[in-house]
């Protein structure tokens, strides 16, 4: 644990050496090639940076917010563009923020369709229903959430004497329940801090009614429009020139959920450091080609075939579930992920009551 906590000072404070630089280099160096020359060793340094940790929560935690979201918000801040160059008077606190968490200024939302829906490209649309900030509301549903995800952990715990096929439907739960609450710790940090308005991480997922409405609305929002800016829109303006404007959102939507697995299978590699077995890309490949499928029959059907709300919820929902259970799985298995993410609690627990008694001695 004092190992750890030592990587994890040296780790975040060259986080933080780095966004400075590039907050530096931004107002100095005007955007374009010569400003990524500038930030590309800093991309290079976030790969290497979670290869520091041995804890599966530290290594895979620094490597979603640094190596995946953090290197690819300073690309597109290289060419002026993402949540890093939405305002040229940002201030470095702020610019701190954004470039090392997972989250994403609330600016003037404007109703329009999300980047994965194959409608419109413009912006992922702002449901008001969606409480993006702490309010009496918003902290029952965190509380209850937390609630849940602690007795999840503990039910985990005695893996050994449950059936393997509902582990896996556990595990589904803990990935969903564990990835909302710190995302929402994250925000409400942000938020409490710098007063920032944030935009939502999750839709209530379990309500989706296609994959569109999961990928593009409900799903990890703030990935959805970072993946938008950095691969969606540029390949969608070259596949404007080449197949015209009716099918163009087709190759983006298959590249965006190919660098998605891509990710995903780099975040595994830096908690298990086993050697890839590519099964979580093809995850999102498969999804990719299916999103694509979905798309063609909307715009052949034009609306004039839709299933029940009840239906297609359980379509969609047991789908994602299904191919989590076939490829997302597996190799999160294989590495002991589970079992190591269960030990770290309780040295974490351990930790606590050391501290306390101390604390309580002096």
């Amino acid at each position: 644990m004092e190992g750890e906590f030592g990587s994890f000072i040296k780790v975040w404070t060259s986080v933080f050496v780095c966004i400075f630089y590039c907050y530096s280099i931004g107002k100095i160096v005007p955007k374009g090639t010569t400003r990524l020359v500038c930030a590309l060793p800093v991309v290079c340094l976030f790969f290497y940076l979670p290869l520091n940790f041995s804890s599966i929560h530290l290594g895979g935690g620094t490597s979603f917010f640094i190596s995946w979201l953090g290197s690819f918000k300073l690309l597109l801040f290289a060419f002026g563009k993402g949540p890093l160059a939405s305002d040229p008077s940002i201030s470095i606190g702020r610019f701190l923020a954004i470039a090392c968490l997972p989250i994403e200024i609330q600016e003037n939302p404007s109703p329009s369709a999300s980047h994965l829906n194959g409608q419109n490209r413009k912006n992922p649309p702002q449901n008001p229903q969606i409480e993006t900030n702490p309010s009496p509301k918003n902290t029952i549903h965190i509380v209850i959430k937390g609630f849940l995800l602690a007795i999840l952990i503990g039910v985990l715990n005695y893996s050994q004497q449950i059936h393997p096929k509902l582990i896996l439907v556990l595990h589904c739960l803990y990935i969903y329940l564990l990835l909302e609450t710190q995302l929402i710790i994250v925000a409400a940090l942000a938020w409490g801090l710098l007063g920032l308005d944030l935009k939502p991480h999750f839709n209530e997922p379990y309500l989706s009614t296609s994959l569109q409405n999961f990928w593009g609305r409900r799903w990890n929002l703030v990935v959805t429009s970072i993946l938008r800016q950095s691969v969606y829109e540029p390949t969608l303006n070259f596949s404007t020139c080449v197949i015209g404007r009716r099918w163009a959102s087709l190759p983006a939507v298959f590249a965006s959920f190919l660098v998605s697995g891509l990710m995903h299978e780099l975040i595994y590699y830096y908690m298990g450091r086993v050697r890839p077995t590519w099964e979580v890309t093809w995850f999102f490949v498969l999804h990719g080609f299916c999103l694509m499928l979905e798309i063609v029959l909307k715009k052949a059907l034009k609306g004039s075939c839709r299933l029940p709300r009840l239906i297609s919820v359980v379509l969609t929902v047991g789908f994602v579930v299904a191919t989590c259970f076939w490829l997302f799985f597996p190799q999160f298995l294989r590495c002991k992920a589970d079992v190591r993410m269960l030990q770290e609690y309780r040295a974490f627990v351990v930790f606590l009551k050391n501290a306390v008694s101390i604390f309580s001695y002096k």
